[in-house]
């Protein structure tokens, strides 16, 4: 059973979520907030395994909300960003809080159950146009080699596994990691998972923003 939170000061959006995601046998809404503080008690609190957080609320908004959550927990809850507008400020704030994904409000229901089920599965959920800007966004600001401690963490990464880490930083699928390095999908995700846990990282969306936040990557090579 995946445990989801709904936090939104919209009472209406709220409901409309809680009604859309109990026609899941496999959902359970365990917790419910108007604003960022009540939304990161709920996270703390009721153990959800998925957080629908609206980036616009009263007392503390959903970005800070994120990062607060993140910061309390050692295994913290997936954080899937909920917004009105595509905004990329929005969109990199969050990911820098510790968001897994981000949707649309007006987004089917479908698809916004499908990222639900996503992000409890230990993905991340950015649409491609917006991981190549957001990854371009991050390469701007990127240093021109990682520091001694970063370096010691690379370390722990067998040859092949390095790859498989520039080629997240460059936004590939699983399916072009593959065809890249002439494997299959299945080894693939055995190397993103064992990447994450030796990087300890949350999913591929932060491994991406670690290879640029740390030098592996330069201006221009990703996309």
């Amino acid at each position: 059973m995946i445990r989801v939170v709904i936090a939104d000061d919209d009472e209406l959006m709220r409901v409309g979520l809680r009604m859309m995601l109990q026609t899941q046998e496999d959902v359970a809404v365990v917790g419910e907030a108007a604003d960022g503080r009540e939304a990161v008690r709920q996270a703390l609190h009721s153990t959800p395994d998925v957080v629908l957080m609206d980036v616009r609320m009263p007392v503390l908004d959903g970005i800070a909300a994120t990062r607060e959550i993140h910061a309390a927990l050692d295994d913290p809850p997936k954080v899937l960003v909920l917004t009105t507008f595509e905004l990329d400020e929005y969109v990199f704030a969050a990911v820098r809080a510790g968001a897994s994904g981000f949707l649309l409000k007006r987004s089917p229901p479908e698809t916004l159950i499908a990222g639900v089920r996503t992000l409890a599965a230990g993905e991340a959920l950015l649409g491609p146009s917006v991981t190549r800007r957001l990854l371009a966004e991050f390469a701007r600001n990127a240093p021109v080699e990682p520091a001694p401690e970063v370096r010691r963490r690379l370390d722990r990464l067998t040859e092949r596994e390095t790859e498989v880490l520039l080629l997240l930083g460059r936004g590939r699928s699983n399916a072009e990691i593959a065809a890249a390095l002439f494997v299959g999908e299945a080894t693939v995700k055995t190397h993103v998972k064992r990447v994450l846990a030796k990087l300890g990282l949350r999913d591929r969306i932060h491994a991406a923003v670690f290879a640029f936040d740390h030098g592996l990557i330069r201006p221009g090579e990703g996309g």
